[in-house]
């Protein structure tokens, strides 16, 4: 029993050690166009009139270059190249549900739509800009797309109908859009350069 518990122990250790060498393999093999090692992430620009998305899309791209070790992100001054950023639209689509009044909804005047959810598109584009000369080595457009329920309408004391929950549930979204984007942007900027 014991030799078994020792082999499992050796197995678990190499696996582990095997592991963690294919990650560092992997990320060795990336790097930014020109393979510049210091890079600045200046707040993105928002041609939105959605307030204070910018961030989030800044702190995303900062925590992947930050993940990966693919390069340093230093102060704008330092930096050899820039990584810049802009959201360029954003949509907010209802799907609406229509209603005819029947048992589940006997409190609703007949023929009535509700929102029942609400769709996210959003467009970014992203830049690599060398500081020295302006001259852009890479530049991106991102598409995103994200579905979450409406504010529910039920009796009342039972309804979800908070104007909170929907600014909240909408920014949730884009905060995991804003992830899931800068994660594909910093993979095609790193790809075989």
């Amino acid at each position: 029993m014991d030799a078994i518990f020792k082999a499992f122990r050796i197995s678990m250790i190499l696996s582990l050690f095997l592991c963690g060498c294919a990650y560092h393999l992997g990320a060795a093999s990336r790097s930014i166009p020109g393979g510049y090692k210091q890079i600045s992430v200046p707040v993105f620009k928002n041609k939105t009139q959605e307030t204070g998305i910018e961030v989030s899309f800044t702190n995303a791209m900062i925590q992947e270059f930050q993940r990966s070790r693919v390069a340093r992100v230093v102060d704008n001054s330092l930096s050899e190249v820039a990584v810049i950023g802009s959201i360029d639209n954003i949509q907010y689509l209802p799907g609406a549900k229509r209603l005819s009044g029947d048992s589940a909804t006997p409190y609703l005047p007949n023929g009535s739509a509700l929102a029942s959810e609400y769709r996210i598109l959003l467009t970014v584009t992203v830049r690599v800009v060398r500081q020295a000369d302006g001259t852009e080595l890479w530049k991106g457009s991102f598409n995103g797309e994200r579905t979450y329920q409406a504010p529910q309408v039920t009796l009342a004391g039972v309804n979800s109908v908070n104007p909170l929950y929907n600014l909240s549930a909408r920014r949730q979204n884009i905060d995991v859009m804003a992830s899931d984007l800068m994660l594909e942007a910093h993979d095609r900027i790193t790809e075989n350069f």
